[in-house]
């Protein structure tokens, strides 16, 4: 598939109430279980949209960046900075290693076969399922590991998280957080404060890879598409959050990861 192609949706264009309100159940999807929802994006722009894999990953970025960078000032808000500050070497610790699988993950999505990269995907989307189920039905607890393997484990996990959300254009949250409680024994509300502040560094490397081959020349084709695309998903999220612990994790969670597997089997299908 050439690069042209990658650029231009598979399917006629759908109209705005059908975009907004496809962004929106995914923002909700997501808020209601304290996420951005790209995971569940990622496979719509394909299915629904006709996006190739290429263009649906950058799409998908586009979008996680604009939820993360909406999510910031109100999640940082509910945290002391003070006590975000005391925590830098955590972020710093992951971000030592999520920058630069940010960069690789990047550079082997471009250079991938179409063919290749819808199985990836297909593979990740099972694994993101096994990571929503252990996380949310799970009391995670701590390894407690000394400093000599805290900061190398740190660098590693984080190097695996930024490789995942380069190629899947998340923010990684969803891996972020519960590597955070494990890893460096915080509890929930500040793993995903911090997690947001390693996110955004580490998309804006994607990005920054990305757009070295052009590859973000798809929001210029599809502008109207993207906007309206991340106003629904920006308005899905804050709804979302609103009804967050309406649904017991019961019925959600394994609800949401029947919907990552049912999309796993169709991009493992797809050519």
């Amino acid at each position: 598939m050439t690069a042209e192609q990658n650029l231009v949706p598979l399917r006629a264009t759908h109209s705005a109430p059908v975009v907004f309100g496809a962004g929106a159940a995914i923002g909700v999807l997501g808020g209601m279980i304290g996420l951005g929802g790209a995971e569940f994006r990622l496979p719509l722009l394909i299915s629904l949209f006709g996006f190739a894999a290429l263009s649906a990953v950058i799409l998908n970025k586009a979008m996680s960046l604009v939820v993360v960078l909406t999510a910031l000032p109100a999640r940082l808000a509910a945290i002391p900075a003070a006590d975000i500050a005391a925590r830098w070497p955590v972020a710093v610790n992951l971000l030592a290693g999520s920058l630069l699988g940010a960069w690789a993950g990047a550079s082997w999505t471009v250079r991938m076969r179409s063919a290749t990269l819808y199985k990836v995907l297909a593979a990740l989307m099972v694994f993101m399922a096994a990571a929503l189920v252990l996380t949310h039905t799970t009391t995670l607890g701590t390894l407690d590991l000394p400093l000599w393997a805290q900061v190398p484990a740190g660098v590693a996990a984080g190097f695996g998280i930024g490789v995942v959300a380069a190629i899947m254009g998340v923010a990684g949250g969803e891996l972020l957080i519960p590597t955070i409680v494990l890893l460096f024994g915080e509890n929930i509300k500040t793993a995903g404060s911090l997690s947001l502040l390693v996110s955004l560094p580490t998309m804006l490397v994607a990005v920054a890879r990305y757009s070295r081959d052009g590859s973000f020349a798809v929001l210029g084709a599809s502008r109207r598409f993207a906007v309206v695309l991340a106003a629904g998903s920006v308005a899905g999220a804050v709804l979302g959050g609103l009804l967050l612990g309406v649904f017991p994790d019961a019925v959600l969670i394994p609800l949401l990861a029947v919907i990552l597997l049912v999309s796993a089997v169709k991009l493992a299908r797809h050519d």
